[in-house]
């Protein structure tokens, strides 16, 4: 059987172990370890994957390699680095860093509060949303993938869309676990910060939002975001609020279900029935239930994903099989 070589960068992150975790049992697929900085030459590969080569992080190296794609699981300074070298190298590159979500520089220095570097790939790369971009993503050379909090809140807003009454807004309150801020040791995610706690940040402007209101059309004065940290390793969970005078629960099902119907990620409840994190980990689905009383007109959404997974590195291999020809969900099923 042919296989596709695929780089990955950034092997060492929660991100990029997650990687290798569903490469190793990707049939399709030989991953080869990207070595970008000189400490990482030392840095023992994580348990369970020994067996994949390492290479130097040049471009050189993965032209010489043949490489069909890389994967950059890297900060997004980095990935501004990394990515123009190696398209030029002639492999695709799937990005899971912020560095090419947002489309404009404006945008993008509003949000991140810094110069884009890369200005033409950010204007080429298509956003990697497989239930809204698919056919994009099948002939993209370059491929952001997708924040994790935004990939749960416009999977459940999306439909919403024409049928909320947005004048009065759509609030998402979203939790997530400690893997989300990354491996590096921060005061934010030590151990002592963060078990037994529940914290707030980037109240009103989380550099997430954008990435919701470019997917679902919303105005930015009719969303309100509010992250939070939970002492837990892995696991995003939203609870979303809207309202939509003159609907029903089976009209709002119906909307869900016709837009679902086929994405094998996607999974929806009956009216009433909520997802929990325990039902997502470790998968790459997001899972969608709701709620609503036609009396007031007050309804809510609750979703759930493994930011990891479908918020990182799932979707990440989701779009690598777009671009390769392969099933969707080879790997990850």
């Amino acid at each position: 059987m042919n296989k596709y070589t695929i780089g990955v960068s950034g092997f060492t992150g929660y991100s990029g172990v997650e990687l290798l975790t569903i490469l190793a049992r990707h049939p399709h697929v030989e991953p080869v370890l990207l070595e970008h900085r000189a400490d990482t030459q030392d840095k023992p590969v994580p348990r369970g994957h020994q067996g994949p080569r390492r290479i130097p992080c040049t471009g050189e190296a993965v032209s010489a390699a043949k490489l069909d794609a890389v994967l950059l699981a890297t900060h997004q300074h980095v990935s501004m680095e990394l990515a123009p070298v190696m398209l030029a190298a002639g492999a695709k590159v799937i990005d899971l860093s912020g560095a090419f979500r947002l489309r404009t520089v404006e945008n993008y220095q509003r949000w991140y509060g810094e110069e884009h570097t890369q200005p033409a790939l950010l204007a080429e790369a298509v956003y990697g949303l497989p239930e809204q971009n698919r056919e994009q993503i099948r002939n993209a050379r370059l491929i952001a993938n997708p924040g994790c909090y935004p990939t749960a809140a416009s999977l459940a807003i999306a439909p919403l869309v024409g049928l909320a009454d947005l004048s009065a807004g759509i609030v998402c309150d979203a939790k997530s676990g400690v893997s989300g801020a990354g491996r590096k040791p921060t005061m934010k995610n030590a151990f002592c910060e963060v078990t037994e706690n529940f914290s707030a940040y980037s109240a009103l402007n989380h550099r997430h939002v954008p990435e919701v209101l470019m997917n679902t059309g919303l105005a930015e004065p009719q969303f309100s975001f509010t992250a939070q940290l939970i002492p837990c390793f892995r696991g995003i969970l939203e609870t979303i609020y809207f309202r939509a005078l003159g609907r029903t629960a089976t009209g709002i099902l119906a909307a869900y279900e016709a837009r679902y119907a086929n994405e094998p990620f996607v999974r929806l409840y009956d009216h009433g029935g909520f997802p929990d994190l325990a039902s997502v980990n470790h998968t790459n689905f997001c899972d969608i239930g709701f709620k609503f009383d036609a009396a007031t007109g007050r309804g809510l959404i609750v979703t759930a994903i493994d930011n990891l997974v479908k918020g990182a590195a799932g979707q990440a291999v989701q779009n690598l099989n777009l671009i390769l020809g392969l099933p969707e969900t080879e790997g990850l099923l």
